[in-house]
């Protein structure tokens, strides 16, 4: 199943290759909710998605409370507004409008007409994603409407990896898909949020999820396919996978990528 955002690393069309691997429980856990493909695509009995990003929880909330109203709010601004200097007045009220569920509608609207639905925020939190010149984006609103069903076992929170691995319960599933570690000194080619996310934030990562194994929770975590990931995960079972990547291909393009899943349960 598809989703309602366009999303650097979605993992709908990982899916297969994941769930061959993914823990069994009640409740799955995802510290990095993203496009939520995974919640997407998995069934698990609940679920806790958390994200850093407050425009993500916010329209993932919004389309919870009310899917009917969402889409009668955002569809208006795919009718009217694709063209260049719309885009660009949109993006500046966004950057400077605190309301939130006016924001939650921008903020579909920015990713299905911004460059290649990246997600980038500069120094100051104001998004900066580029336009994207796409003839007539598409409107996802059989998407918001599927993701609204499965959202009714859903808890979304605004919250770092850390404070969300506190959360954990028994009966709990842990899977991790966070900013991955570059393949190359030039492969970095976003900054998801105003502080993205280093070096020891991954060890961190890495290191928290192996002591939650110790506790008697099934981990996953996905990330590049590099030296440094394996050192990482050394304690982990590793499964290789093989993913698209759209991003830094040409227009219209594609390649393949090695990526890891590394698991303990």
């Amino acid at each position: 199943m598809k989703t309602p955002l366009k999303w650097a690393g979605n993992k709908t069309s990982l899916m297969p290759q994941l769930l061959e691997h993914l823990p069994k429980g009640k409740r799955l856990v995802e510290p990095f909710g993203g496009s939520c493909a995974v919640m997407m695509n998995t069934d698990y009995d609940e679920y806790l998605i958390a994200d850093v990003n407050p425009d993500l929880i916010h329209l993932c909330k919004y389309i919870q409370m009310d899917a009917g109203q969402f889409i009668a709010d955002s569809k208006p601004f795919f009718e009217r507004s694709n063209e260049e200097h719309l885009y660009y007045d949109l993006r500046l009220s966004f950057n400077i409008e605190p309301e939130w569920q006016w924001r939650a509608t921008v903020f579909l609207y920015l990713n299905r007409h911004g460059y290649r639905g990246l997600c980038r925020y500069n120094q100051r939190g104001h998004f900066n994603i580029p336009y994207g010149h796409y003839k007539k984006p598409y409107f996802p609103e059989a998407e918001i409407r599927a993701f609204a069903e499965k959202a009714k076992r859903t808890t979304f929170i605004c919250a770092d990896f850390e404070e969300t691995l506190r959360m954990v319960r028994p009966g709990d599933v842990v899977y991790c898909d966070p900013p991955y570690i570059p393949e190359s000194a030039t492969a970095c080619f976003t900054q998801y949020h105003t502080d993205g996310f280093t070096s020891d934030n991954q060890l961190h990562l890495a290191h928290s999820l192996y002591r939650l194994s110790l506790e008697g929770y099934p981990v996953a975590a996905s990330n590049s396919d590099t030296q440094e990931t394996r050192s990482l995960y050394g304690r982990f079972n590793i499964h290789k996978l093989t993913a698209p990547r759209r991003i830094g291909a040409g227009k219209g393009g594609a390649s393949l990528a090695p990526e890891l899943l590394a698991v303990l349960k």
